[in-house]
């Protein structure tokens, strides 16, 4: 199968294109390496095709037109909270107008199918738990307003011009490659700091719990939906919440080391609570998350490590 994978040199997606990779696909990347993304040239599987392209341009319409993949896996996104918050008209233009243009261009490729990462952010402070595909979406950021505004733009291109999708709500992924010296991933930077003996800061109470998911269990779910999950809607999770406390506790026992705990504010729109139902992937995928967070924590910490220089 021919298929497309945008963002494929960042965190998430690069563990995507090397499962497909693995399992026999043929393999486009797009990804503009934004040194404000999460796209690295470390990240890429070299048997895949790279094209250094933005989203936005001609340039990735045409490519999709001229190599009429079967599937496009659309990961890249403008990602951070804070940068939507700060300028909402750029994260527009990245996440609205940037997949729209790809859309387009699927639809006169004639591609099969699109894959949609779209996000908890969406629901904003979710007010029964656990969070569900019928809980209703009140995202409370720019970002997570643009991944909503796109699900109804894919419900929309199915009915209207017959692209299929399958849309991923992800809880907060984690594992090797994720970036930590950004404002996400509070796993990848407490391993990080605490690897290099550095005061780690906590936000809020500490007590905030999410749902984290180890990245390799979210390749699998898109492998599935290459062939499986037409037209529905996932949320992606592993069912049960941690708080960043126990996050920090466990890094330390893992690492062997403690570090200083500063406190500071809440972060404007964190969430204090948040943990999914994903019934809906396990009846209709067959999908099951298969890393315990413990092995996803030390899988990760083994990842930096020796990038760091820490034995």
């Amino acid at each position: 199968m021919k298929i497309l994978v945008t963002g494929g040199a960042g965190f998430i997606a690069s563990h995507i294109v090397d499962l497909y990779l693995a399992r026999g696909h043929e393999v486009m990347v797009i990804d503009n390496l934004w040194e404000k993304g999460g796209g690295k040239l470390q990240n890429l599987n070299p048997a895949a095709r790279f094209y250094n392209l933005d989203i936005r341009s001609r340039e990735a319409a045409n490519l999709i037109k001229d190599e009429k993949p079967e599937v496009v896996n659309l990961h890249a996104a403008q990602h951070s909270v804070k940068i939507s918050t700060d300028f909402p008209e750029l994260d527009a233009q990245v996440n609205v107008l940037g997949m729209l243009n790809l859309l387009e261009a699927c639809i006169t490729a004639g591609t099969r199918k699109v894959i949609f990462a779209s996000s908890g952010a969406t629901y904003g402070p979710p007010q029964i738990l656990p969070v569900t595909e019928i809980t209703p979406q009140r995202p409370v950021s720019p970002y997570g307003i643009t991944k909503m505004v796109l699900e109804h733009y894919l419900r929309y291109y199915q009915a209207d011009r017959g692209l299929n999708y399958t849309i991923f709500r992800y809880g907060n992924i984690f594992g090797p490659r994720q970036d930590p010296n950004g404002e996400a991933g509070v796993i990848s930077i407490f391993a990080k700091r605490i690897l290099n003996g550095e005061t780690v800061r906590i936000d809020w109470d500490g007590n905030q719990q999410k749902d984290y998911l180890f990245v390799g269990d979210v390749a699998a779910a898109n492998l599935l939906a290459l062939t499986q999950g037409d037209n529905e809607i996932f949320c992606l999770g592993s069912g049960k919440g941690t708080s960043v406390n126990e996050l920090f506790r466990q890094l330390c026992a893992i690492i062997g080391r403690e570090v200083p705990v500063v406190r500071a504010p809440r972060r404007p729109g964190d969430i204090y609570q948040a943990y999914f139902d994903s019934s809906r992937a396990h009846q209709v995928l067959g999908w099951y998350p298969q890393t315990e967070l413990e092995e996803g924590l030390r899988r990760t910490v083994e990842f930096f490590a020796p990038q760091l220089a820490v034995q």
